[in-house]
């Protein structure tokens, strides 16, 4: 492993664990040159799934992507992104464990919104819109109406601000 602030490539693993959702090993490392201390992770590469796109193109996963629309919707968010991080490692999980290569971007968008929707609802309506392809203000209101709706429904007593995202 190179370290990132020296490039001097012997380091030394003075930790390793395995995160939250066990898909990954995260190591605490120190550069034997420089001594300063860095950690990386460790995930198996899932090669043969790909996200079959809306007009019939199809790409490999790239969970990178689905971290970089995360972040752009939690972007100003009181989210902290080992949060994000948890997301994306459920995210990737459920897409393994459906068993097909090939898995359509709609399913994919669809998981992102219900975990923003429990995350942050500011980041939700965010994504939500992008993803739904908004045109007008009264989509975005109704979208925070169905949002207002379903957590009155549920009784859970939350008083988010979600019209701070309009």
């Amino acid at each position: 492993m190179r370290c990132p602030y020296c490039q001097h490539t012997e380091t030394s693993v003075l930790d390793s664990r395995l995160t939250s959702t066990s898909e990954s090993v995260r190591r605490r490392r120190e550069c034997s040159t420089c001594k300063k201390r860095f950690t990386t992770y460790e995930r198996m590469e899932m090669l043969d799934m790909s996200i079959v796109k809306k007009d019939g193109r199809s790409e490999p996963f790239d969970r990178n992507k689905l971290l970089r629309g995360l972040l752009k919707a939690c972007e100003k968010r009181p989210v902290k992104r080992e949060k994000i991080m948890r997301v994306v490692d459920e995210i990737e999980l459920q897409l393994k464990n459906m068993d097909r290569t090939e898995i359509p971007s709609r399913q994919v968008g669809a998981m992102v919104i219900e975990k923003l929707r429990e995350l942050d609802e500011v980041a939700y309506v965010r994504f939500a819109s992008v993803y739904r392809r908004f045109t007008d203000a009264n989509q975005f209101a109704e979208e925070v109406a169905k949002l207002k709706n379903s957590n009155a429904s549920k009784g859970t007593g939350r008083k988010k601000l979600v019209a701070s995202a309009l």
